[in-house]
C-alpha cells in the first residue's frame, strides 16, 4: 500500500504543492529545521487523521492561516489506486477515503499502516510505563478496529468512575466495576497475547545487533489471578479485586488499579536490563521495537507497512547502523531523513529517490 503522491497545503511550512511519491525508497536530506520531519508528519497524518508531535491539531497548520488540507494518493494491495483527503479548518476535521467522508479516523486503519521510527521512541525504554503501553496499544490498534472500541470504551468508563470518586457519589461504583471489568479484562488479555508475540521477534533481533542475549519484554498487568499470575483474572476476581481497593480509590479519589496502571518492563535473565543498559542499548532498544513491531504487524495481516525513519540512525556507530539496517523488516515503502552529509548513498538502490529539502520546498535530485 505505497504512496504514489502527496499534495500538501498550508501543513506547517510545507509549499502548498504535490510531491511525487512514486519509488519504493524515497529519501529526504536537508539541514534541521528545513521540513524533512514535518514530511513525514504530513504522510503519517494522512495514514491516521492525527500527529505523532502534537496533540493539538492547530499546531500543524501553517502559521497566519486558518485552515489546511492533505490529499495522498496511493495503490492497494491489488494494484488498485486510491485516495484519502484530510482537511481541517477553523478547528474541525473532516476525512475522506475515495471521496466518501468517514465518520471516525479508526476507518484509515489499514488504509496506508506506517511504522514510525523517531528519537522521542527512547521514551519506550526509559519514559513513564504510559509510554509502553501507548506502545503495546498503538501496535494493537494498527489492525484491529475492535481494540481500539475496547480501549475507547474502557477510557470513558474510567472517567466517569474517576469523576464519581471525585464526587464521592460511591453507590453508583458498583455498576461502574462491572463495566470496567469486563472491558479492562479484554484489554489485559490482548495485551498478554501481543507481549507474547513481541518476544518471538524482539530478543532475537536486539541479541542479532548488540550481541546481548536474554533481552525480553515482561507484561505485569494490574489485576492478577489469585492462583496464577500467567493467567487472566476472571470477572468475579477483576470486580472483588476493584471493591477491596474502594477505600484507597475514595482517599486517592482516582482509579488506582486497572490496565492504565499495568507495568511493561524489559529484563535479561529474569533481571531488570534498563538500569544498567547504556545509553546506546536503551537507544537500540526503542529503534528494534519499532522493527518488531512492524513484523507483528505483517505476521498478523499478511501485509507490508511503510515505514518512516526520521533521523533515528545518527547516534548509532557505523557498526550498529550496518547492522540495524540490515535487520529492517519487509516493507511496502522506506521514507528516511538525513542530514547533509550523511552517507545515504551506501543505502541507495535503483529504486531509491533522493529530495533535497529547504525553507519547506522540495527539490529532487535526478
Amino acid at each position: 500500500m505505497p504512496f504514489l503522491s502527496l499534495h500538501t497545503y498550508n501543513f506547517r511550512n510545507l509549499q502548498n504543492d504535490q510531491i511525487d511519491l512514486s519509488s519504493r525508497e524515497v529519501y529526504f536530506t536537508g539541514e534541521n529545521g528545513q521540513g524533512k520531519s514535518n514530511l513525514l508528519e504530513a504522510l503519517y497524518y494522512s495514514s491516521y487523521g492525527n500527529s505523532f508531535r502534537t496533540r493539538n491539531d492547530a499546531e500543524v497548520i501553517k502559521i497566519g492561516e486558518n485552515s489546511l488540507s492533505l490529499y495522498a494518493f496511493y495503490k492497494s494491495q491489488n494494484s488498485s489506486s486510491h485516495t484519502t483527503k484530510i482537511v481541517l479548518e477553523n478547528g474541525h476535521k473532516t476525512i475522506e477515503k475515495d471521496g466518501k467522508f468517514l465518520k471516525d479516523r479508526k476507518e484509515l486503519v489499514n488504509t496506508m499502516p506506517c511504522v514510525l521510527y523517531s528519537h522521542d521512541d527512547l521514551d519506550f525504554a526509559i519514559g513513564e510505563p504510559e509510554r509502553r503501553r501507548f506502545f503495546i496499544d498503538q501496535s494493537l490498534s494498527m489492525y484491529d478496529v475492535l481494540y481500539i472500541d475496547v480501549l475507547r470504551r474502557y477510557k470513558k468508563i474510567l472517567k466517569s468512575r474517576n469523576i464519581l470518586l471525585k464526587e464521592q457519589k460511591y453507590e453508583l461504583l458498583e455498576t461502574m466495576d462491572f463495566q470496567l471489568a469486563q472491558n479492562g479484562i479484554e484489554i489485559q488479555e490482548k495485551r498478554k497475547k501481543a507481549v507474547f508475540q513481541f518476544n518471538q521477534i524482539f530478543g532475537d533481533l536486539y541479541q542479532r545487533v548488540t550481541g546481548i542475549d536474554g533481552v525480553k519484554i515482561k507484561y505485569e498487568p494490574s489485576w492478577k489471578d489469585k492462583t496464577n499470575e500467567n493467567l487472566t483474572p476472571n470477572l468475579a476476581d477483576v470486580i472483588n479485586i476493584l471493591v477491596t481497593k474502594r477505600e484507597v480509590d475514595k482517599i486517592r479519589q482516582t482509579t488506582m488499579s486497572g490496565p492504565h496502571r499495568d507495568k511493561i518492563i524489559f529484563t535479561r535473565n529474569d533481571q531488570l536490563f534498563i538500569p544498567t543498559a547504556s545509553t546506546g542499548q536503551r537507544r537500540l532498544i526503542a529503534l528494534l521495537l519499532r522493527t518488531a513491531q512492524a513484523t507483528f504487524y505483517t505476521q498478523i495481516t499478511g501485509n507490508k507497512p511503510v515505514l518512516l525513519m526520521d533521523d533515528v540512525m545518527l547516534e548509532l556507530d557505523p557498526t550498529k547502523r550496518k547492522k540495524l539496517t540490515h535487520l529492517l523488516p519487509d516493507y511496502e515503502q522506506l521514507f528516511c531523513t538525513f542530514l547533509p552529509g550523511e552517507p545515504y548513498d551506501q543505502y541507495k538502490t535503483e529504486q531509491t529517490s533522493v529530495y533535497k529539502i529547504s525553507e519547506g520546498r522540495w527539490l529532487k535530485y535526478e
